[in-house]
């Protein structure tokens, strides 16, 4: 497989991250947010970057099917370091409107196949060269008839949403965030296009994979 993508090696992945995303989020447009704890840092800087968020409207990419003040929640962790202090014009929840984790998926499988594609898709890359909630070996890195399904295995007990890659692909922009010595393995891996990593599938309109010195060597 061949890597897809522009790396640029940055001092700063967070502040790296607020820069190019403050960039894009002109006027009318649409984000999904991911978790993790380069993500949180990420959303921390783009707290502090000026941009008008009353035309932005933010999905997620993926998350635990919790109650949002859930300690383990993607959106409980954006909403505390980001947007309860920016006010979005609107924040698309992927476990407020189900009570089941099916039922959650089939609803924002809808939402996002309506929207027009989203203007920024925020993903990270796991230790194991997981991004989103797509895991190495599961069935979700076959999926192409979904935008958003059910994910998880005994590794990860939560049950999970996730966009599928074709949900991601719909994306102009991809923005992955890759951070520290612990993601080094799984980053040189997926840019030597080994295929059975889930990250190493990404694709998109533009994919840029931001970096620190410590990621990449």
């Amino acid at each position: 497989m061949t890597f897809a993508g522009e790396v640029q090696e940055v001092e700063s992945v967070p502040d790296a991250f607020a820069e190019l995303v403050a960039g894009v989020l002109v006027g009318s447009a649409a984000i999904a947010l991911s978790g993790g704890e380069t993500a949180e840092d990420c959303y921390r800087a783009l707290a502090t970057r000026e941009v008008d968020w009353s035309g932005i409207e933010v999905f997620y990419g993926d998350e635990r099917f919790v109650p949002v003040d859930d300690p383990d929640s993607n959106e409980g962790m954006t909403r505390r370091v980001l947007l309860d202090s920016v006010w979005p014009l609107s924040i698309h929840s992927m476990v407020e409107q189900a009570e089941t984790a099916e039922a959650a998926a089939e609803f924002y499988d809808a939402l996002v196949g309506a929207h027009e594609p989203i203007d920024v898709v925020h993903l990270g890359l796991g230790p194991d060269g997981h991004t989103a909630s797509i895991f190495p070996g599961s069935p979700t890195m076959s999926i192409t008839d979904r935008l958003v399904v059910t994910a998880g295995d005994e590794q990860h007990p939560h049950p999970r949403l996730t966009f599928t890659y074709p949900a991601i692909a719909r994306s102009p922009l991809v923005v992955m965030t890759v951070a520290g010595a612990e993601k080094r393995d799984a980053f040189a891996r997926v840019r030597a296009g080994d295929d059975t990593l889930p990250a190493a599938h990404v694709r998109a309109g533009r994919v840029v994979w931001l970096a620190d010195a410590a990621a990449l060597r």
